[in-house]
C-alpha cells in the first residue's frame, strides 16, 4: 500500500509540474492602439437620472487578427465626456475589414445636458477630431 501511495504521489507531482500549453497559436497580443469611432447609436437623447442607457459605437477591425480592447471614458467637465476606443492586434493573419459594435452603459446621477465627444481620429494638422452628441438628463 505504501508503495502504491508513493507511486500515486509521484505521478500526481509529475503531472502538476508539467502543464499543457492550451494557448492557440496566433492569439498573443502584439499591440494595442486607438481605433477611430466611425459612428454611434444613441437610442434616447432624453433620459431620466439613475436610468441606464446603452450607447453603441462602431469601428472597423481586420477579421481574425483585431478586436475590441476597451474604452477610455474621460470626464473632462461636469457634463462633458470624451470617449476613446482601443483595439488589440494579434499574431494571426489579418483578413478583410469589418464593422463591429461595442457599447458603453451611461447611467447619469444628476440632471443636465451631457456632451459626448467620440474620438474619430486626427486631422491633417495632427489635432484630435470628435463626433459630438448630447443627451439631456431630467
Amino acid at each position: 500500500m505504501k508503495h502504491f501511495l508513493k507511486l500515486f504521489l509521484s505521478i500526481l507531482l509529475f503531472s502538476f509540474f508539467t502543464s499543457c500549453n492550451d494557448r492557440l497559436e496566433g492569439d498573443a497580443i502584439e499591440s494595442i492602439n486607438a481605433v477611430k469611432i466611425d459612428s454611434i447609436k444613441i437610442v434616447n437623447s432624453i433620459m431620466d437620472v439613475y436610468t441606464t442607457q446603452t450607447i453603441k459605437t462602431y469601428s472597423n477591425y481586420a477579421q481574425t487578427c483585431e478586436g475590441f480592447y476597451g474604452y477610455d471614458y474621460l470626464h473632462t467637465d461636469q457634463f462633458e465626456r470624451e470617449v476613446f476606443s482601443y483595439k488589440f492586434k494579434t499574431e494571426n493573419t489579418c483578413g478583410d475589414e469589418q464593422v463591429r459594435a461595442s457599447q458603453i452603459n451611461f447611467r447619469p446621477q444628476e440632471p443636465g445636458i451631457y456632451t459626448f465627444k467620440f474620438w474619430t481620429g486626427k486631422d491633417a494638422t495632427g489635432e484630435n477630431t470628435y463626433l459630438e452628441e448630447q443627451i439631456e438628463v431630467n
